[in-house]
């Protein structure tokens, strides 16, 4: 499937609406719980108000030496009469038993006739409005009025002397809706620069952070036309994220070039490598086919030789199969090993294997979790490889092992060949790597049989490496885990050189 391109801004729009709705929510509840405080707020504050009227009047009507119901009228008249009311002001009156009701708004204590701008049914509405200052309610309430809106009241009943009156204070809301009204107003105009501002930004960011995924999208798009070279610039990359993403990016396609460019190599090496043999099969066919009547001992001359050119083409092809499951899951299977008898069994029969000096030297005694096929494939490897270059009859082949760090154990298989250059011993275990004093092809070898110990170390959680040996040759130590010794230290008993030939260690 080709990569697809992104989106023209799609990321830089993504993201600025979910700035824009997480700010209209919040936004929206700051809103609310503005609005509503202020109103609460001036609502407590005007309650707080009428209570200081309400003091205040009972205060003046107190002071009187007369208690006379018509004395309370008269003063209670006076002292509203001195209070004006309008849309901003304060209403005040006090119901006294006998006397009426002395306000400084008398107008909405009376039934009224309709005036010439009203029509009936209109000031019958009213009149019904007005009502209902006339109902007695102590305490406080809000109600609609004509001409002045909703009004808050607060009636409380007093005693002065041996009267019992009712007094009265009341101030429209009108303020609280305009200070509403303006706080709504100046919220929405900052709510809307402040959002305007925060789009704007997060857009620019936006554009700012998917600059870096524009860049992998064009660059992943090369790649999947075939062009492994491009790489992404890292040094201009802001945010860390970002400069880890695209330093992943960009060593996952080392990692790709690597791959294909070794598995290039390994097509080209294993099509030479088979090409051989089969040149060979068919060169010597060809000779055998010219000849009329061929002896017997050219049949069988070419017969041995073709036998051994499809030997070695089985053994590569096997070789190849073993690389190739050694990246599964399912190439290994582990079961605990009790090491001595183990490397035991199989010297016994690698010994038998050539005429060579076998030593085999101290194996600590332990347990060693691994797969014992692939272990003894691993070691056989690398002592073949050991017998391949060493002198017959004299040449040196030694295997011990040791406890490393922690639980690990390492396998150490020396010669006295001619070694390894500095400059190959990383190399000696890729496929089909050969060096040009010590392998060639005239021996018989593929190049896959270090190539394989480094799979089976690998698969196992280990390693393998090739070190110079201290007196001439080659020393392969092969590291695996998992492997528990009785004691805290690993007990190491000398091994007798030479074993006889015993049977096949494995399955």
């Amino acid at each position: 499937m080709r990569a697809r391109k992104l989106l023209p801004g799609g990321l830089r729009w993504r993201l600025t609406a979910w700035v824009a709705i997480v700010m209209g929510l919040c936004a929206g509840v700051i809103f609310i719980a503005v609005y509503r405080g202020t109103e609460t707020q001036l609502r407590h504050q005007i309650d707080h108000e009428l209570a200081g009227d309400v003091g205040e009047f009972t205060h003046a009507l107190q002071q009187l030496r007369s208690s006379s119901p018509a004395a309370l009228t008269r003063a209670a008249s006076r002292y509203v009469n001195g209070q004006t009311f309008g849309a901003s002001s304060t209403l005040l009156f006090a119901v006294i038993p006998g006397t009426g009701t002395s306000t400084n708004q008398p107008e909405l204590f009376e039934q009224l006739p309709p005036d010439r701008k009203e029509t009936s049914v209109e000031q019958a509405r009213e009149n019904r409005l007005t009502a209902q200052l006339r109902v007695i309610r102590v305490g406080y309430r809000t109600l609609p009025l004509p001409d002045v809106g909703e009004l808050r009241l607060l009636e409380r009943s007093v005693q002065i002397g041996h009267t019992q009156a009712i007094i009265g204070v009341g101030e429209p809301l009108g303020g609280v809706d305009r200070a509403k009204d303006g706080v709504a107003r100046a919220f929405i105009l900052a709510g809307v620069l402040a959002l305007a501002g925060a789009l704007l930004a997060s857009y620019l960011v936006g554009a700012r952070v998917s600059r870096p995924l524009r860049k992998m999208a064009a660059i992943a798009a090369r790649v999947d036309g075939g062009d492994l070279e491009p790489r992404i610039e890292t040094s201009g990359t802001s945010g860390d994220e970002v400069r880890v993403l695209a330093d992943a990016f960009n060593h996952m396609l080392d990692r790709l070039s690597t791959a294909f460019a070794g598995q290039r190599a390994f097509i080209a090496d294993a099509s030479h490598e088979l090409r051989t043999p089969l040149t060979v099969i068919g060169g010597q066919l060809e000779v055998l086919a010219a000849q009329e009547h061929p002896s017997s001992q050219e049949v069988r001359r070419v017969e041995h030789l073709v036998r051994s050119e499809i030997s070695r083409m089985s053994r590569l092809v096997d070789d190849l199969l073993l690389l190739a499951k050694s990246e599964q899951r399912t190439f290994l299977q582990m079961e605990p090993i009790d090491l001595q008898p183990y490397i035991d069994e199989l010297w016994s029969g690698v010994s038998a294997t050539a005429k060579r000096r076998f030593e085999l030297g101290t194996i600590p005694k332990g347990t060693l979790h691994a797969d014992p096929d692939r272990l003894a494939q691993a070691l056989r490897n690398l002592t073949a490889n050991s017998i391949e270059h060493t002198a017959s009859g004299s040449g040196l082949v030694a295997m011990h092992a040791h406890q490393t760090a922690g639980d690990r154990l390492c396998f150490s298989v020396e010669d006295d060949g001619p070694g390894i250059p500095a400059d190959q011993r990383e190399r000696v275990f890729d496929r089909f790597h050969r060096t040009d004093s010590a392998r060639n092809r005239a021996l018989g070898g593929s190049g896959l049989g270090l190539a394989i110990v480094r799979a089976i170390a690998e698969a196992h959680g280990g390693g393998v490496r090739a070190l110079k040996r201290p007196g001439g040759g080659t020393t392969i130590e092969l590291e695996f885990p998992r492997f528990h010794a009785p004691d805290s230290e690993a007990h190491k008993q000398p091994r007798a050189s030479a074993t006889p030939a015993s049977t096949r260690v494995g399955r």
